[in-house]
């Protein structure tokens, strides 16, 4: 029987690697399993495997009180990696806003088109303020009309 993986470039199998053991790596050993991640040689494809994990993670627990240490302990391990930098602070910007919590209109229209374009749909912001400003300032027209969409609505009635 020959391998179905055995034409994939190395740093593909690599990827799935790494894929498949941050999906299923236990806290304690998530520090070191990205740092390991991100001493390999391919750059762009550890940065990849590690964003992944980020977008992951950071939706699971971003109201959970446990999301402040796990966020400080991603900055800890990404450094200063740009693109993993910028996205950890925009999951950070969207739980305070999710979570009422202070942010500013410069942070939100400064926001990379991902954070508008999630901020603007995600039922979790709930921030009129946020809201209106995503509908009167959003960088493009999709983020305009989500938000302005999501402005518009009534408040949820109690179901019973």
């Amino acid at each position: 029987m020959t391998d179905p993986h055995h034409d994939e470039p190395p740093e593909h199998r690599r990827y799935a690697r790494y894929l498949q053991a941050l999906d299923c790596v236990a806290e304690a050993d998530e520090v070191n399993l990205l740092a390991a991640v991100l001493r390999d040689d391919d750059t762009s494809m550890a940065e990849s495997a590690v964003n992944h994990h980020l977008e992951r993670r950071a939706a699971e627990q971003l109201t959970s009180s446990r999301f402040p240490a796990w966020a400080q302990m991603m900055t800890t391990v990404i450094g200063d990696r740009a693109f993993l930098t910028r996205r950890l602070r925009e999951w950070t910007l969207l739980r305070s806003i999710a979570l009422d919590e202070p942010w500013t209109d410069e942070e939100l229209l400064t926001a990379s088109d991902w954070f508008q374009r999630t901020a603007a749909s995600a039922q979790l912001v709930t921030s009129p303020d946020a809201l209106r400003l995503l509908a009167e300032h959003g960088r493009t027209h999709r983020v305009r009309n989500a938000a302005s969409r999501r402005t518009q609505r009534p408040p949820h009635a109690p179901t019973q």
